[in-house]
């Protein structure tokens, strides 16, 4: 079972809506298939480069799926566990979402943000998110530290409520079935969309639930 390859980068291609390339190693060729945000990122043919694999066997044919770092690779494999995530739709994902935000949208149920790959949809994100938030808690807990991390050093930080309205803002949303991630997500768009960090708790509880309602939507 191939698990990683390193060889020259002989060309690389795309066609209907896929993109990879051909490796040489010792003298045989390897076509496999890329995410998109990585095939953007490949340097020019001739180039030394080097892959952690998925292999895919089926009755019409082998396909081989090529991953900068294992990371990306073990997320792959992990879509592909969820109930109607192909190979495409896992790629996909991989494509219109760097590691941290997958995560982080996975386990904050950010549909919208899922629903950006493409032949992903509202029911197949809700799966995901449902199927793999427990698992990517546990598993990518630092890595989901990590995008926490850079969003709380941004520039909006200033502008959310504190102390008593922002826990009462908190409580409300917890007890209405809302997670942490998912509040913490809400009040920074309500913050950029331009609501007064001294306004009263009251309109960003009705902010923060207008905009968890249309990104679920």
């Amino acid at each position: 079972m191939i698990g990683w390859l390193q060889g020259r980068l002989a060309e690389t291609w795309h066609q209907a809506g896929r993109c990879g390339v051909l490796v040489v190693c010792q003298g045989v060729g390897y076509e496999l298939q890329l995410s998109g945000r990585h095939w953007q990122r490949l340097q020019p043919a001739g180039a030394e480069l080097a892959l952690h694999v998925h292999p895919s066997i089926r009755e019409d044919g082998w396909t081989l799926f090529g991953f900068p770092d294992r990371l990306e690779r073990d997320l792959f494999r992990e879509l592909l566990n969820v109930s109607g995530v192909g190979p495409q739709a896992a790629l996909g994902l991989l494509g219109a979402l760097e590691p941290q935000q997958l995560v982080s949208a996975v386990v904050q149920a950010d549909l919208r943000s899922l629903c950006q790959a493409p032949g992903v949809g509202k029911r197949t994100a809700e799966r995901l998110a449902v199927e793999l938030r427990q698992r990517f808690k546990e598993r990518y807990g630092q890595l989901l530290a990590g995008a926490l991390a850079v969003e709380a050093d941004d520039d909006l930080t200033a502008v959310l409520p504190d102390g008593e309205e922002r826990e009462e803002v908190g409580i409300t949303l917890s007890a209405l079935g809302y997670e942490s991630l998912e509040i913490h997500r809400a009040l920074r768009a309500v913050a950029a969309q331009g609501l007064a960090a001294k306004a009263p708790a009251d309109d960003w509880i009705r902010e923060c639930l207008r905009w968890l309602s249309r990104s679920a939507a």
